[in-house]
């Protein structure tokens, strides 16, 4: 029996600024869940499981979501893990497939989230971040900025300290992601900025302006995934997206002993191990990767992680920026194509699928405007504090 596995379908909503979009949440995961059924040309019938991934809500906001595609009784399961939930349930669904369970699998995200900064929810129980706190104070005192942006641009300035990199090599990937947005049209910015204009923006958290940082945004995503039976089957093929690596790492004892900094803080090590893992599955290197949707919350997360995927060595991710290696025409891979988090949007349980989907169009050839031209390996990112690392390879099934 085989165990290969395949996105047969993507779908997603525009994503938007919180209580901009029409609708609420079932209504945008039944376009994502329509649209990623039509695009893989079969029905929900077929499908014999789907997780689903969000953030906020009530514990069962992911059957109430899925009812608006159909009452097949099949098992649904929330998925929630911080920021890398969407991609957490496309583990689960590649998981169920390549296990055998089940040979069709669906797997969707949605988030409808508040306006400002993300911030605690609850204050009457032990956070979830509780020792990643902890550990930055230790590190570095703490500030009057809000915590994400703090605890990544406290790792920007780590790799500042210790590597040279200057603040900006930072404005320099928010002014890249901004600029690839232009031709997304689900993208929540679609605004191109100067780089001027990206330095003088508001400060949030040195070396982190406001168009350096993810915004909160509305929204939804969906990926069919199904076994190499089933697209025979189906003679599917010819759109099939092959997903050749694929691993899921959570923090590592060196995250919290006694030498950690910022940048192992936010997941640098979990990034590179899952990096190394996928890369291992699929029999490639990061060399041969020609596409990438990286997880850019911060722009310092993107420079920091260049390096824990291996596009460069350690402590010389800002000479990729010096070379625009990242952008159309470089001679790296080209990052974030969509605008990444920082341009497309944030709703946390649909990231992960929405990269899955822009991942899927590229290696297609189906991404208009944005095509990486000659695109045949992908690179998937996707993380969450507190904390989980997904990294995903992908190549065309034909």
């Amino acid at each position: 029996m085989s165990n290969r596995t395949y996105v047969i379908g993507v779908g997603m909503t525009k994503f938007d600024k919180p209580g901009a979009k029409e609708g609420d949440y079932p209504d945008w995961a039944r376009e994502a869940g329509e649209r990623a059924l039509a695009d893989a040309g079969v029905p929900y019938a077929d499908v014999e499981q789907a997780y689903a991934g969000y953030c906020y809500g009530d514990s069962t906001y992911g059957q109430r979501a899925l009812y608006q595609l159909g009452l097949t009784g099949i098992p649904v399961i929330n998925v929630n893990n911080n920021c890398s939930t969407g991609s957490s349930a496309l583990f689960l669904a590649r998981q169920a497939v390549r296990g055998g369970l089940v040979d069709c699998a669906l797997a969707i995200g949605f988030e409808k989230m508040e306006k400002g900064s993300l911030g605690m929810k609850y204050t009457d129980r032990t956070p979830a971040l509780d020792k990643h706190m902890q550990a930055m104070f230790e590190v570095r005192a703490p500030e009057e900025s809000p915590f994400a942006p703090q605890m990544f641009g406290n790792a920007g300035r780590d790799h500042m300290q210790r590597y040279g990199s200057e603040p900006d090599h930072y404005a320099w990937i928010g002014y890249k992601n901004h600029k690839h947005s232009v031709n997304n049209p689900y993208a929540q910015f679609q605004t191109e900025y100067s780089l001027e204009e990206i330095k003088d923006a508001r400060m949030i958290h040195e070396p982190l302006t406001k168009l350096q940082c993810s915004p909160t945004s509305d929204g939804s995503a969906c990926a069919i995934v199904a076994s190499e039976r089933y697209v025979s089957e189906h003679d599917l093929a010819d759109r099939a997206v092959e997903i050749v690596g694929q691993s899921m790492v959570t923090d590592l004892a060196d995250t919290f002993d006694d030498d950690t900094d910022c940048i192992r803080l936010v997941g640098y090590d979990m990034s590179a191990r899952a990096a190394r893992e996928a890369y291992e599955e699929a029999g490639i290197g990061a060399e041969e990767v020609d596409v990438c949707e990286l997880h850019d919350c911060f722009s310092a997360n993107e420079l920091i992680t260049y390096e824990a995927l291996g596009f460069a060595a350690e402590g010389e991710g800002h000479k990729l920026v010096e070379a625009e290696a990242t952008t159309y025409g470089g001679d790296g891979p080209v990052v974030n194509p969509s605008g990444g988090l920082i341009s497309k949007g944030h709703p946390l349980g649909a990231t992960g699928l929405a990269q899955c989907s822009e991942l899927t169009w590229q290696l297609r050839g189906d991404a208009d405007a944005r095509q990486v031209e000659g695109a045949e390996v992908a690179l998937q990112h996707n993380i969450g504090l507190g904390g989980a690392a997904v990294v995903s390879v992908y190549k065309p099934a034909a």
